[in-house]
């Protein structure tokens, strides 16, 4: 009797010994292997990888008007990391066009808000496609420079920014709605001042009362956040773009209808002229500069003309040597 009781506990304590031992041999296996939160497929090491931001996730977007015969690879050469939208609003089989090339760069803005409004970046800066123009605030005519010094935050925290701030052309009175109306008929020649009242009332028609008068620094170039475009109903966007492309106002006027809107559609008084001193200083960080209401010392000159003249930045209006100091393309290559 006593030897058949001690022959199943001798099985069972052998039993016991054997498992542990192999339990102690797997962790210590396990133990001596490099930890990782990641399971290996057969076909190799998952590996963790930076993900690419998404549209609605990124900082600053830019977007650019333009047409064919215009370079934009400046935009490349110099601002490598930003995003751009580039829209050629004369190829229709380009990779960002618009509907209709009308409008000049209202058609290209809207269509954007339009097609991005649900997957919109935090900011945005809309702009024309030539680096050098008559009225980039700069004073050699560069947007490089006022793209370089853009002060983020200050647009965060306002919601819309113009990208010029010197007064010449647009303020502090650029259009006087009922007036301008009244003096159609009797214009040698009818300009954007003079149709702007029936325009402002079919665009805007929640704005009960037509203001007194409308200013803004000129020319459709600005910033504006998210949270700004989507104040409004995707709804409004898509009613602007189908006025412009039904008006029959020639781009002359209808798009200057626009430049002298944005601001208001963006939620900014009728007459948004802030002081030059305080605009160079918040949207560009030039804040020691002297100034007056208008203008700061050493900013823009309102040039002799549109265009300017060839060889510009290094050759001037009387073709003598500029001494210009900023970054220059690189010459085309020969090969």
């Amino acid at each position: 009797m006593v030897a058949s009781l001690r022959s199943p506990r001798r099985v069972v304590v052998a039993i016991f010994l054997v498992t542990s031992l192999c339990l102690l041999l797997t962790l210590y296996h396990r133990a001596s292997q490099p930890s990782s939160p990641f399971l290996e497929p057969e076909n190799g090491p998952v590996t963790a990888e930076t993900p690419t931001p998404t549209p609605g996730n990124r900082e600053l977007e830019l977007v650019v008007a333009s047409v064919r015969a215009e370079d934009t690879s400046w935009f490349h050469t110099y601002l490598p990391s930003w995003h751009k939208n580039i829209y050629v609003a004369d190829d229709p089989d380009a990779s960002l066009t618009v509907p209709l090339n009308k409008g000049r760069e209202a058609m290209v803005y809207l269509t954007y808000m339009i097609d991005r409004y649900d997957s919109l970046p935090e900011t945005v800066l809309f702009v024309h496609a030539s680096r050098f123009a008559w009225h980039n605030d700069d004073p050699d005519y560069d947007a490089l420079p006022t793209l370089q010094n853009f002060q983020l935050p200050y647009l965060r925290a306002t919601g819309y920014v113009n990208l010029r701030c010197v007064w010449v052309i647009g303020c502090p009175a650029e259009i006087r709605p009922e007036l301008d109306a009244a003096q159609k008929d009797s214009a040698e020649k009818v300009m954007a001042k003079h149709i702007y009242k029936d325009a402002f009332e079919e665009l805007l028609p929640e704005v009960s009362i037509l203001p007194e008068v409308v200013a803004v620094s000129c020319c459709s170039q600005f910033g504006v956040t998210r949270e700004t475009i989507r104040s409004r109903p995707k709804a409004d966007y898509i009613r602007y773009r189908e006025w412009l492309l039904a008006t029959p106002l020639d781009d002359a006027l209808n798009g200057r209808v626009f430049e002298f809107a944005w601001h208001i559609i963006f939620g900014k008084e009728a007459v948004h002229c802030p002081s030059a001193a305080a605009c160079y200083c918040n949207v560009f960080g030039l804040c020691d500069i002297p100034c007056k209401d208008d203008s700061c010392d050493g900013r823009y000159v309102l040039p002799p003309f549109s265009s300017l003249p060839k060889g510009w930045p290094l050759v001037g209006w009387e073709q003598e040597e500029r001494n210009f100091t900023g970054p220059l393309p690189l010459p085309p290559s020969t090969t």
